[in-house]
């Protein structure tokens, strides 16, 4: 990246962070700064070249739109982008940040896949890879805590084929894991990603079993 690009970044930083150092569900800036940190790691390890701009703003900015976290996704959009423009970020990188961002989410894809960029795919497994292993799972209570949801009850059945509403009326923690956590690894996109988070699932899947066991 140039000079100008590198400016724009540390602005989109520091924009994205006092947005959301004071999160209490999990979304906060330390999960920023490690999808960010991921980020770069998969961009290394591509062959491929692609832009790393776009890679790191859509990185930084993916939560400051995030339904769960604002009160209108809209407003929250607009403002990203005439922040952007303040910043005299290229039409192009600001359609191509916003394409990743608004369609990276799991519950985005739920009812109907979006092909994502390879730098969307990039932002979208650094995304995907904290919510599973240990921080993942540190995470999920977190903000299951946070919404009041139960932690778990075994009568309440881990839910298959969920829209996107349906997703979002979750129930208990635990069945967080098996309604998506679990199935992270078979829709990670780089190589790179898929190792990672093979060792980060089988994480869970032992905590999963050994909690199951204590509850018993």
């Amino acid at each position: 990246m140039n000079e100008d690009s590198v400016e724009q970044i540390e602005k989109i930083d520091n924009f994205v962070k006092e947005k959301l150092q004071d999160d209490l569900t999990g979304h906060d800036y330390a999960h920023i700064t490690r999808v960010v940190a991921m980020s770069k790691k998969l961009m290394e390890d591509q062959s491929e070249k692609v832009n790393q701009f776009v890679i790191l703003a859509a990185g930084y900015l993916h939560d400051v739109i995030d339904e769960k976290l604002v009160e209108s996704q809209e407003m929250a959009e607009r403002q990203v982008a005439n922040f952007l423009r303040e910043l005299s970020v290229d039409d192009y990188d600001i359609a191509h940040i916003f394409d990743i961002i608004t369609h990276m989410s799991f519950s985005d894809n739920l009812e109907h896949k979006y092909k994502l960029s390879l730098e969307g795919q990039i932002v979208q497994d650094s995304d995907r890879l904290d919510a599973i292993g240990a921080i993942g799972i540190a995470r999920t209570f977190y903000y299951g805590g946070a919404h009041g949801h139960v932690m778990y009850d075994p009568s309440i059945k881990p839910r298959q084929d969920m829209s996107h509403d349906e997703y979002r009326d979750n129930k208990t923690v635990i069945n967080h894991f098996y309604e998506k956590l679990l199935l992270l690894k078979k829709d990670m996109n780089t190589p790179l990603a898929k190792k990672i988070a093979e060792e980060r699932t089988e994480y869970m899947q032992t905590f999963l079993t050994k909690f199951e066991s204590e509850w018993n």
